[in-house]
């Protein structure tokens, strides 16, 4: 099972008003494990970057002044994600965004909806979390993600992030260890914003211990388990 977890930065909020993707972060997880590899991109979007956005990713205009065009760097993303499940939060936005560059191209007549399923991650917080915030920032610290790095948003940073949130929503990860011999696909390796990019030493996630009261209400239960049914597997397997 091949997924990409991916989040963009843009130039501002509506692709009606013609705003960009001026950075494209993706990070690869097969089978609930992260691989490594990833596709990191900055573009210059042919316009000027709305002042809010630029406090919110800190991307500036003369920084995407000598960045590729995205029609430059279309086959390599598009390549990278091939036909896998896109993770994204809030997918609405992101797919949304790269529709509408996809529509700018003469040969790109299909929407990314069309090549790729989409799970969209604040859609499944809250469904599990109703009621409360389900931002990026909370789920993290919902989940015990380390987002310690996290001053400024950025894609590659972000789309880390977001998996290890989502493979802890979605039920526990196999593995959150990437390969030593992960490699990037594609562009910037530094961000504009000082962010530490996708390494094998970053912090691993916090591991909670059940406590001495919750062991021994744990035993109780197998005890009972065993009493009422004659057998009791989890026992067995301890001895």
């Amino acid at each position: 099972m091949r997924q990409i977890v991916l989040d963009t930065e843009t130039t501002g909020l509506e692709t009606s008003q013609d705003h960009r993707i001026i950075e494209i972060g993706c990070v690869e997880v097969i089978n609930r494990k992260l691989t490594g590899r990833h596709y990191h991109q900055y573009i210059n979007p042919q316009r000027k970057v709305d002042e809010g956005a630029m406090e919110v990713h800190g991307i500036t205009d003369e920084f995407l002044a000598d960045k590729p065009l995205f029609v430059d760097v279309v086959e390599d993303f598009l390549t990278f994600i091939g036909d896998a499940d896109l993770v994204i939060h809030n997918a609405p936005f992101d797919v949304g965004f790269i529709n509408h560059e996809l529509a700018k191209l003469p040969d790109q007549n299909s929407a990314v909806e069309d090549r790729c399923r989409i799970i969209d991650t604040l859609s499944l917080a809250r469904q599990k979390h109703p009621g409360q915030k389900n931002n990026l920032d909370a789920l993290c610290k919902r989940y015990a993600v380390d987002n310690s790095q996290r001053e400024l948003h950025g894609a590659l940073l972000d789309a880390e992030i977001l998996a290890d949130v989502y493979l802890l929503m979605t039920g526990g990860q196999v593995s959150l260890n990437i390969s030593d011999n992960g490699n990037s696909e594609s562009g910037e390796v530094t961000s504009a914003t000082g962010i530490r990019r996708l390494s094998k030493d970053r912090p691993g996630l916090k591991v909670i211990r059940a406590n001495e009261l919750e062991l021994e209400s744990h035993s109780q239960k197998l005890s009972a388990i065993q009493s009422a049914t004659g057998s009791c597997v989890w026992l067995e397997l301890e001895h």
